[in-house]
């Protein structure tokens, strides 16, 4: 597990295309789990449990999201104590034919990591809830 006050994400030159197309200057990008345990997942079942991971790009910052992540393009970058639990040292995002990876000095942490553009109400716990099991 990585340590919450140096949490660092290194960003390749293959990655930082497709983030420069979806993130605007002055928004928060959230590293966040893609599992069912946030209000910005519509994944859910124990089958992705620490699996899935997703960049959520906002007008403003989510207290629930409150560790900076340090990395190489300024984004105003921050990720939850929920995700540490599933990150280890030396994160890397690569992009590979348009598909965006995480990983870490451990290995691949997702193979398709998405940017999502989150407008909207995010997911109440009950609709959490009620997602964990009609997805696996």
């Amino acid at each position: 597990m990585v340590d919450a006050k140096n949490v660092e994400l290194k960003i390749k030159d293959s990655a930082k295309e497709a983030l420069e197309k979806k993130v605007k200057p002055g928004q928060v990008v959230l590293l966040a789990l893609n599992d069912g345990s946030n209000g910005y997942s519509k994944l859910g079942g124990t089958c992705t449990i620490g699996a899935n991971f997703q960049l959520v790009v906002l007008d403003h910052k989510d207290p629930e999201f409150s560790i900076k992540v340090k990395n190489n393009m300024d984004l105003n970058l921050y990720t939850s104590d929920k995700e540490l639990a599933f990150l280890d040292d030396g994160l890397v995002l690569n992009a590979r034919n348009a598909v965006l990876s995480l990983s870490s000095n451990e290995g691949v942490i997702d193979g398709g990591v998405t940017i999502t553009e989150f407008k909207g109400e995010k997911l109440s716990a009950d609709e959490m809830k009620k997602l964990g099991g009609k997805i696996c």
